[in-house]
């Protein structure tokens, strides 16, 4: 057992209460892992808000790094004081996982957004003993501790600085990943990136890694737009002030973007992402929206060869994908710690409204 701070959404669209709470030990195939740094994740957002129905109270989190301090009997991979990055939970077993595809996962909702574990327990506790929402992504890692299972805890090298690496279990690698391991883009292709947020701008770093010629980054603030044409943007859209379809049709030539990304959850920027593909075109579908929320299209765009994908995570296996974007970081090819600002655990609410505007890109909160 241990006791510490962890940040507890109780009560929906309400402020995360930093609170002095109880960890428990790891099971047999779990990790206990002391929490550097977690990044603050447009999801963690929805969840507060109920756009995804996780039970509260609950110990959100899902971007955490850390250090081990002790392993369940039957770990073999991971030892204490190993340096890990915390990704999303997955089985292992099924026919997703074993075709390396976690995201995909047949369990992969109830390992994230349960609350608890599979078998309904939890890992904390608040200082009346009363349970909180400790699994969700299998981390809940808004604390000073976080439970993980062996699965999702990504070992690294330990030379590189471990607080700013937990974007790189769900924001970054699912920016960069939709790229990198989904839509492939060949070289000297063109890409429409919709939503220039830490995702969108991760996947701008990954198209110009992969070597698109014609990167084009739509987004309603200006500054994000300069930043995005320092990490590798071509091109930059305000769609506030512009129709992004008709400009992304200019800087093409008429044809269109041969890829596309939606990046913000909108469905009106979903219906502009599809309209803005060339033909034939992929589009990748990241942002995450409330449930329930639908977006029209017409059928003629799709029938002229145009593909809309959704991306979960990347379409990474984090174990494979993490050190490969810390190998590019190191390499100065995917420069990512320019979207990271830092923040102490009792300020997490400062990062999250800091977030939610737009004058951050990246918080990371610190215990």
């Amino acid at each position: 057992m241990k006791e510490g701070k962890a940040a507890v959404i109780r009560e929906k669209a309400s402020p995360l209460a930093v609170e002095t709470v109880t960890f428990g030990a790891p099971r047999a195939d779990e990790v206990l892992v002391r929490i550097v740094g977690t990044g603050v994740c447009h999801t963690d957002m929805v969840v507060r808000d109920q756009g995804y129905p996780v039970p509260l109270p609950l110990v959100a989190g899902h971007e955490g790094a850390g250090v081990v301090e002790a392993v369940g009997e039957n770990v073999r991979t991971l030892a204490v004081g190993d340096h890990v990055v915390l990704a999303f939970g997955h089985c292992g077993a099924c026919g997703n996982c074993k075709a390396g595809k976690p995201g995909y996962c047949v369990e992969f909702y109830d390992r994230n957004f349960k609350g608890a574990r599979m078998d309904g327990s939890q890992a904390i506790c608040d200082h009346h003993g009363h349970e909180l929402g400790s699994a969700f992504f299998a981390q809940s890692s808004f604390g000073t501790y976080a439970i993980a299972t062996e699965r999702n805890a990504v070992k690294i090298r330990r030379d590189v600085p471990l607080e700013m690496m937990g974007p790189l279990g769900c924001g970054i690698s699912t920016g960069a990943g939709a790229v990198l391991n989904a839509l492939k883009p060949h070289a000297g292709a063109s890409i429409a990136i919709f939503g220039a947020g830490s995702v969108g701008l991760s996947a701008v770093m990954a198209a110009a890694a992969i070597g698109c010629t014609t990167i084009i980054a739509v987004d309603l603030h200006d500054a994000r737009l300069d930043l995005a044409r320092e990490l590798g943007a071509t091109h930059v859209v305000n769609g506030g002030t512009a129709d992004a379809v008709e400009e992304i049709r200019k800087l093409t030539d008429g044809r269109g973007a041969e890829f596309t990304l939606e990046c913000t959850g909108a469905a009106k920027v979903l219906v502009q992402a599809v309209e803005a593909l060339s033909i034939p075109g992929i589009c990748g579908l990241i942002g995450a929206a409330d449930m329930g929320v639908a977006a029209s299209l017409d059928m003629n765009t799709l029938l002229f060869g145009r593909t809309v994908r959704g991306i979960i995570e990347g379409d990474s296996v984090p174990q494979v994908f993490i050190p490969q974007l810390i190998e590019l970081w190191r390499a100065g090819r995917f420069p990512f710690d320019k979207l990271i600002q830092f923040y102490p655990l009792d300020q997490i609410n400062q990062a999250i409204e800091d977030s939610e505007s737009g004058r951050v890109l990246k918080p990371i909160v610190r215990p």
